[in-house]
């Protein structure tokens, strides 16, 4: 198998470690194969493609879309290295509230999986990263919704030590403020 599937404390949430085949040419892996992730579990179609790029210290998230534009994401690092973070907002999950953070990196190659139902975000822990993921449905502006980067029910410990984050993502509200439609 390609693929090595590693659950995580929250239900649904996977880290992914793809086979790496190399020589002295380099290294090649499959990134994701439909008929492997639908055998796994993971019965979302990936529908949009994004990359970003990140400077050192940036945080961007805690990111999400409304049901019924909610996503789910495939993520890894192709350049750098990020601390990636779930948030789960299950209203019915025993581990509402909880979130899991994993280290993906250029080095590791190491993916993430995330269904609908949770915020997701990272940081940037090399100086700089470029992050590939692949979303099961389309950004609808309308729908994004997000939760404070540093709210302290959360205590997320994103790894930095002067975070950069964008003025929305500053005035995002805390997960206790978010309205109850907004939840899953």
């Amino acid at each position: 198998m390609n693929f090595i599937f590693k659950p995580t404390e929250l239900e649904g949430v996977f880290l992914i470690e793809p086979r790496v085949f190399g020589d002295r040419r380099g290294h090649f892996l499959e990134a994701f194969r439909e008929e492997v992730f639908r055998k796994e579990g993971l019965l979302y179609r990936f529908v949009q493609d994004n990359i970003s790029t990140s400077l050192k210290g940036a945080v961007r998230g805690l990111h999400y879309q409304k049901p019924p534009h909610a996503q789910a994401k495939l993520l890894m690092a192709i350049n750098g290295r990020i601390l990636d973070v779930a948030v789960d907002l299950r209203r019915n999950s025993p581990t509402y509230g909880k979130h899991i953070c994993a280290e993906l990196s250029a080095e590791n190659r190491y993916m993430i999986y995330i269904p609908p139902g949770f915020a997701h975000g990272f940081s940037v822990l090399s100086d700089e990263a470029t992050v590939f993921y692949k979303c099961s449905r389309y950004y609808h502006q309308p729908s994004e919704r997000g939760i404070k980067w540093n709210d302290p029910a959360l205590d997320i410990d994103w790894q930095v030590e002067e975070p950069i984050i964008s003025d929305k993502d500053a005035g995002l509200p805390i997960l206790k403020d978010l309205p109850e439609e907004d939840l899953f």
